[in-house]
């Protein structure tokens, strides 16, 4: 997988070691194989990022950065995954959940109207808590696994064509 094509979408190290909320982290975010780019450590971050990027918090950005130190996972690339989950794109993704929810359990889906108001949230949620939140963790769980061994087989392929591209130039 070329690094230098993932750099661009990567935020700034920098940044990150210095960001107010990731500084509960302290010197665990000045271990140098949460800021290598290999394999392992994208795949894991795939795994990490997607995961909680399905998740309906505020602070999926502070979960992924955990997740990434305990697994060792490249930690730009883990945090940069959960904004996959953006005001534009949360509404389908979420919908879309709750819909996978309604299947898994066998319930029907209910018809709603949409209010941008705390009232609304809390009564709709209230009903619908258990499909939405079975479709997020289900979700979750096939993407970030999905994720992982998509990436890892993207790496390997990548590495394998170079290689026989590099055998050929040889004289």
């Amino acid at each position: 997988m070329p690094r230098k094509f993932l750099k661009r979408f990567m935020p700034d190290p920098h940044e990150l070691k210095n960001h107010k909320v990731l500084s509960m982290f302290g010197t665990l975010l000045h271990d140098p194989n949460l800021w290598h780019m290999n394999r392992r450590s994208i795949a894991n971050a795939f795994l990490v990022g997607l995961f909680f990027a399905w998740w309906p918090v505020p602070f999926q950005m502070v979960l992924a950065a955990g997740g990434a130190i305990l697994l060792r996972a490249n930690l730009p690339m883990s945090v940069a995954l959960v904004w996959i989950t953006n005001p534009v794109t949360m509404p389908p993704m979420f919908y879309f959940a709750y819909v996978v929810g309604t299947w898994i359990i066998g319930v029907p889906e209910m018809p709603f109207s949409m209010e941008l108001s705390m009232d609304w949230l809390m009564s709709e949620l209230s009903i619908i808590w258990k499909p939405f939140l079975t479709g997020c963790l289900a979700l979750a769980i096939f993407s970030s696994i999905t994720g992982y061994f998509g990436i890892t087989y993207i790496w390997r392929h990548h590495v394998k064509k170079r290689r026989k591209s590099n055998l050929k130039k040889r004289p």
